[in-house]
C-alpha cells in the first residue's frame, strides 16, 4: 500500500489554534496590544473584534491612522526588518488575537505555499488600500473621504454585506482618520442622516445610495470649501 496522501494545510485552522511560537489572546476593549517603541519581534491575526491605530508625534500629538478587523494582520512590520513598532494598537472592542512570533512566522511562509499566497494576497490588498487611502486624501473632499470611510468600516462589498458600524469609533477617530475636526464629522453624519445616507442611532447603519453617491459623485457629495 501506498503512503497516505499529505493533508492540505489549512491556514484557517493554523491561525485559530495555539502552537508553536503561536498563542491565543483574549484582549478586552481599551487594552493596548502593544505601544509605540516596544520591541517588534510578533505578528497578530484578528480572529474576533476590531484593533485601532494610533501614532504619537514628537510634539505629543496622537492621531488614529487606522481600523483593523477580523481576517486582518498587524504587526507584520518586523518581518521586514523593523525593530520598533511604529504605532500603538488598541482593542476599541473585546477581541480574539493570535500572536505569532516572527521565526515561526517565517517558517509557516516558508514551508507551507498556500500560507504564503493567503499572506501575500493579504499584503497587496492592504497596499492598494494605502494607495486608494492616499489618493482619497489627495483629491477628495474630507466629505467624500467621510463617506468612503464609512463604507469601508461597513464592510461594503465584502462577504456577508454591510454590517452596522460599531459605536466605539466615534467621530474624533473618524475625523483623525480622514483628516478634517471633528465637528466637520458631525456636520456630515449630520447631513448624510437627513439624505437618507444612513441612520445614526447609536450604531451606525449605511445604507446602499451612500455607495451610490460616491461612484456616481452626487451632488450631494459636492468639494466643501
Amino acid at each position: 500500500m501506498g503512503k497516505p496522501a499529505k493533508s492540505a494545510f489549512d491556514a484557517q485552522a493554523f491561525l485559530a489554534k495555539v502552537g508553536e511560537g503561536k498563542n491565543i489572546l483574549q484582549f478586552k476593549k481599551g487594552q493596548n496590544v502593544f505601544m509605540q517603541g516596544d520591541r517588534a519581534d510578533t505578528v497578530f491575526y484578528i480572529q474576533k473584534g476590531r484593533i485601532k491605530l494610533t501614532v504619537l508625534s514628537d510634539q505629543g500629538k496622537e492621531a488614529a491612522v487606522g481600523i483593523l478587523g477580523p481576517g486582518q494582520f498587524f504587526g507584520e512590520g518586523c518581518l521586514n526588518g523593523q525593530k520598533q513598532r511604529i504605532a500603538t494598537t488598541t482593542a476599541i472592542e473585546n477581541c480574539v488575537i493570535t500572536a505569532i512570533t516572527k521565526t515561526a512566522m517565517i517558517a509557516t511562509l516558508h514551508d507551507q505555499p498556500q500560507f504564503s499566497e493567503m499572506f501575500m494576497a493579504y499584503l497587496l490588498t492592504r497596499n492598494r488600500r494605502i494607495e486608494e487611502d492616499l489618493i482619497d486624501q489627495l483629491f477628495n473632499s474630507s466629505e467624500r473621504r467621510l463617506a468612503r470611510l464609512l463604507l469601508l468600516l461597513a464592510n461594503f462589498g465584502k462577504e456577508g454585506g454591510p454590517q452596522p458600524i460599531n459605536p466605539t469609533i466615534g467621530q474624533e477617530t473618524l475625523a483623525d482618520m480622514i483628516g478634517t475636526t471633528r465637528s466637520r464629522v458631525s456636520f456630515f453624519m449630520n447631513k448624510f442622516r437627513k439624505l437618507g445616507l444612513i441612520d445614526y442611532n447609536g450604531h451606525i447603519e449605511v445604507h446602499n445610495s451612500l455607495l451610490s453617491a460616491v461612484l456616481h459623485e452626487k451632488p450631494q457629495l459636492k468639494q466643501d470649501a
